[in-house]
């Protein structure tokens, strides 16, 4: 069976990417398919995908009207865009899903779970808060049901592993600034261009290919900054270990092209005292404090 919770965060996503530029709801399905293509291209879940999203955009106005009765210390616009659109995709579930394919239960906890991963620190708790005042109000339904069946847990030590490849890539520009380049996905994080590495590839010269593909620029390693992990699904392998090996590489101070694809929607030069007021992912942060003690210790 197709995986429904990589399916979700599809829809999610292309949902956040009309929000945030106003895209027309008539061109949601060529921003589907790109996004199915880029994150999930052997999902055979593909109708339940776009039957979701177009339910879920042909019931946005009463969507929101609920939300805006269920949180109303919290108007449409102040919601953050990932908990706005999390709270669509959950609220329809809810409200407008057959329950037999989609219980209460499972709407809730599959939009908990979105906010748990692409959310900030209180994002579950709030769509937990929204979405559970409304189960109240409809009467609970499936309160008593007990679940006939239990996903099998993989153990983590048995989940494939996946390598990947990443750099903090700084440069210094003719004025003597120092700069890094980062990239912008679209769940509202800056983060550090990365991407897998194929079978018995150098890592080295894997990244250096990743970030020509990526960001466009031509990167000489400079040392290694470590090593993170994170658990993602996979639509055929289920939950797999990304592991990821990041460097430090300098580049000329040239223009960013940031290659087309779905999950990111910018790349920029940034001076390194400038960085601080970014949203990074917690996993991320270490790693690039990591890569600002090594400059500036090399610099003095």
């Amino acid at each position: 069976m197709a995986n429904r919770h990589l399916s979700r965060s599809i829809v999610l996503q292309s949902l956040f990417e009309w929000d945030l530029n106003n895209i027309g709801k008539k061109d949601m399905d060529e921003v589907l398919d790109r996004n199915v293509a880029e994150f999930a291209p052997n999902n055979s879940d593909t109708p339940f995908m776009g039957k979701l999203l177009d339910g879920i955009l042909a019931k946005q106005t009463e969507i929101d009207l609920v939300i805006e009765k269920a949180a109303p210390e919290w108007p449409i616009d102040r919601i953050s865009p990932v908990d706005r659109n999390i709270l669509r995709l959950g609220l329809y579930e809810l409200l407008f899903a057959d329950r037999k394919e989609v219980p209460a239960k499972v709407a809730i906890n599959e939009a908990i779970e979105l906010a748990k991963q692409f959310g900030g620190d209180n994002s579950s708790k709030f769509v937990n808060g929204v979405l559970g005042a409304v189960y109240k109000e409809i009467g609970e339904p499936g309160k008593d049901e007990t679940s006939k069946r239990k996903k099998k847990e993989i153990p983590f030590d048995e989940m494939p592993i996946e390598r990947l490849v990443g750099a903090v890539v700084y440069s210094i520009n003719a004025e003597g600034d120092m700069y890094l380049a980062l990239v912008h996905d679209i769940f509202g994080h800056w983060t550090l261009s990365k991407g897998g590495i194929e079978e018995g590839e150098d890592v080295q010269k894997g990244v250096q290919r990743k970030i020509k593909e990526e960001i466009g620029l031509d990167i000489t390693v400079e040392s290694e900054l470590g090593n993170n992990e994170y658990v993602a699904s996979h639509p055929e392998k289920g939950k797999v270990r990304k592991q990821v090996h990041y460097f430090l590489g300098q580049s000329p101070y040239s223009e960013i092209k940031l290659e087309q694809k779905g999950g990111l929607d910018d790349a920029q030069w940034f001076k390194v005292a400038d960085i601080l007021e970014l949203n990074f992912y917690e996993d991320i942060l270490p790693i690039v404090t990591k890569a600002i003690t090594m400059l500036v210790s090399k610099s003095r």
